[in-house]
């Protein structure tokens, strides 16, 4: 479904991916860890179309079509979502009439009583009240709400593959529980998972049977294993994990 090949990302003149491969199959569940600056929310923000990373070596392969040509909301429409380790606040966007709008590009949902009732359902099930439905994005949210905000909106998009970049920063415990549960819900309702994190807090809550983990390090896949590979990284730490695949 998502393939890459060979990915080579610059920034500035800087290598930040290099020679990258990748294969995301239906209903995958792959975890992306290692330390700060080795690449991985720059993976997440060039498979998203971020402006910052449209020059890039290599190729970029999703069912079958190559992504360069398409922007973020191209991708979007064509079953690829991001969920944003600092999901920004925009002014003069209400919560509520915004995922109205989201319904009408990408459902389709016809008239309001469709709409209203997805979202309601949706809402209700990651903690939304009336009153932050009436805010602006992200306005007075708190990390976890932000967070929370963006798996609503994968909810009802109901994307083919979820790119989620850190959804575990800045959470508190309760909102950790209901996000933990909603990749679990999305992830049983059939869509692909590329969740990148740094640490395995966020997976002692989440179902990891099938999973693949990819630890980066200089821009790059240097070792792959099944889940308990996270749980090696959380005991020994990244540099111990390398030293002992031969990654140094």
């Amino acid at each position: 479904m998502l393939e890459l090949k060979n990915l080579g990302v610059k920034k500035d003149g800087t290598a930040i991916l290099q020679n990258l491969n990748f294969i995301a199959g239906e209903s995958d569940f792959h975890v992306v860890m290692g330390p700060n600056g080795s690449g991985k929310s720059t993976l997440a923000r060039t498979l998203a179309g971020h402006p910052e990373y449209t020059d890039y070596e290599g190729s970029i392969e999703f069912k079958n079509r190559d992504l360069s040509d398409l922007n973020p909301d191209e991708r979007l429409i064509e079953g690829l979502m991001m969920g944003f380790q600092y999901p920004p606040r925009i002014k003069g966007v209400n919560i509520k009439r915004f995922l109205t709008k989201v319904l009408e590009k990408v459902d389709g949902a016809e008239g309001p009583e469709t709409k209203e009732e997805k979202i309601k359902s949706a809402t209700g099930e990651l903690g939304f009240s009336e009153d932050l439905l009436s805010r602006n994005i992200n306005d007075g949210l708190s990390g976890g709400e932000r967070k929370r905000l963006e798996l609503l909106q994968a909810r009802l998009i109901e994307p083919e593959v979820l790119i989620l970049d850190e959804p575990d920063s800045g959470v508190d415990v309760d909102s950790l529980e209901l996000i933990s549960d909603q990749i679990n819900h999305l992830h049983d309702q059939g869509t692909t998972i590329i969740l990148i994190t740094h640490y395995g807090s966020l997976l002692e809550e989440i179902d990891l049977e099938d999973a693949r983990v990819h630890l980066f390090k200089d821009g790059n896949i240097v070792t792959s294993g099944k889940a308990d590979l996270a749980g090696e990284v959380d005991e020994k730490g990244f540099n111990q994990i390398y030293e002992e695949c031969g990654c140094n």
